[in-house]
């Protein structure tokens, strides 16, 4: 990319956030005359660059100390309004201690190694192990960053919580390993009832917190639940343990006039009607071409849901600026025009995108329908 294109330029001088219109759209009760961005999130070296090189600002590092983290989320806050998003995603405030296995990181800005979670074993592998597990508390002093970003959005944007990763996702990722929970499913079925429900119960009263600070206008619950072909465990599993949280969490926000939207990667298919019908999720994220691309789950699912994202992450990391454009305007035409579609990855922008084509990305939504 030769230079910033003008677009970009004429956006981050005058950014209008509209969380309201942004929510009608995504419900299906209007539709856009702008398209709409969505992100799960960002990686910290991406909006780094961003900051930078294009809205020429500071970035502040996130840090341990609470004065720097302030102003770290100001530097985010400022990184979202001024991109163009009607809302900031803000999460954490529920730490589970677990074992990671750790690895250099390749990516090019990238200045850290990457973590992984240990798919064979958790801290907890028993009853003994679920007793001594030093479980989280939900404390005003852990959540202090949600009414933080509350008070400092700028007018128009709203803030989504999600205070820890999901309902399935802890207890396969962080406390029991996705093999060990595999085998534990059917020799100690008490034992991972138990692990299901206290999760659910620290993430759901979490959620009672939070839901309550007007700015906050619903959840973004993060909770990868399938893989290429099918979910991770079995559905009726999900439906047992897992997703009854994600009923409740979503009964929350609606009764307080919030959304709910929920990222999930992997094939969900066998899940997807459960998700809509009796989850009741407002709109979905995540999207990979080589499982479904966004366009044929927005022509099976935008009339009962919103779609967000779809731009697959392999594009962005692993095209061209001009792939990039094409396949972005592919998914505009298809799918903006008649609303229940917010454009933006279809994961996150990781550190290993490139910038030229996030870039490009962005381009290409501020220049539709001129």
């Amino acid at each position: 990319m030769a230079g910033i294109p003008e677009s970009i330029k004429k956006q981050i001088a005058n950014p209008q956030p509209d969380w309201q219109t942004f929510r009608a759209v995504i419900t299906g009760q209007v539709k856009p005359k702008r398209v709409h961005l969505a992100e799960l999130f960002a990686d910290q070296e991406i909006m780094q660059w961003i900051t930078k090189n294009v809205l020429q600002t500071r970035w502040t590092p996130a840090s341990e100390d609470r004065q720097q983290m302030e102003a770290h989320y100001i530097d985010e806050i400022n990184y979202w309004h001024r991109i163009g998003y009607d809302f900031i995603r803000v999460s954490g405030g529920l730490d589970f201690p677990t074992q990671v296995l750790l690895s250099n990181d390749t990516a090019e800005l990238a200045d850290k190694q990457r973590g992984w979670a240990d798919l064979h074993s958790g801290p907890i592998q028993s009853w003994e192990d679920y007793e001594k597990y030093p479980w989280p508390e939900i404390k005003e002093e852990n959540l202090w960053m949600y009414q933080f970003v509350a008070d400092n959005v700028p007018d128009g944007m709203g803030v989504l919580a999600c205070p820890q990763s999901g309902f399935l996702e802890i207890p396969l990722d962080i406390l029991i390993g996705y093999e060990s929970l595999a085998m534990m499913a059917y020799d100690e079925p008490d034992l991972i009832k138990a692990v299901f429900d206290r999760c659910r119960e620290l993430i759901v009263g979490t959620y009672k917190k939070l839901l309550d600070i007007p700015q906050i206008v619903g959840c973004f619950q993060g909770d990868d639940m399938g893989f290429k072909t099918s979910t991770l465990m079995p559905p009726e599993f999900l439906k047992t343990h897992s997703l009854p949280g994600h009923k409740e969490t979503a009964a929350l926000a609606h009764d307080r006039d919030k959304v709910y939207f929920l990222h999930s990667c992997g094939n969900l298919e066998e899940i997807m009607d459960y998700l809509i019908d009796e989850v009741k999720i407002d709109a979905k994220h995540s999207y990979e071409d080589a499982i479904i691309p966004v366009e044929q789950m927005y022509d099976k699912y935008s009339s009962r849901i919103g779609l967000l994202g779809g731009l697959d992450v392999h594009i962005l990391s692993g095209e061209d600026e001009a792939a990039t454009r094409k396949r972005t305007r592919q998914i505009i035409e298809h799918c903006i025009p008649n609303g229940r579609l917010a454009l933006g990855s279809g994961n996150t922008i990781a550190n290993y995108c490139k910038p030229e084509n996030v870039l490009a990305m962005f381009d290409e939504a501020y220049t539709w329908g001129q």
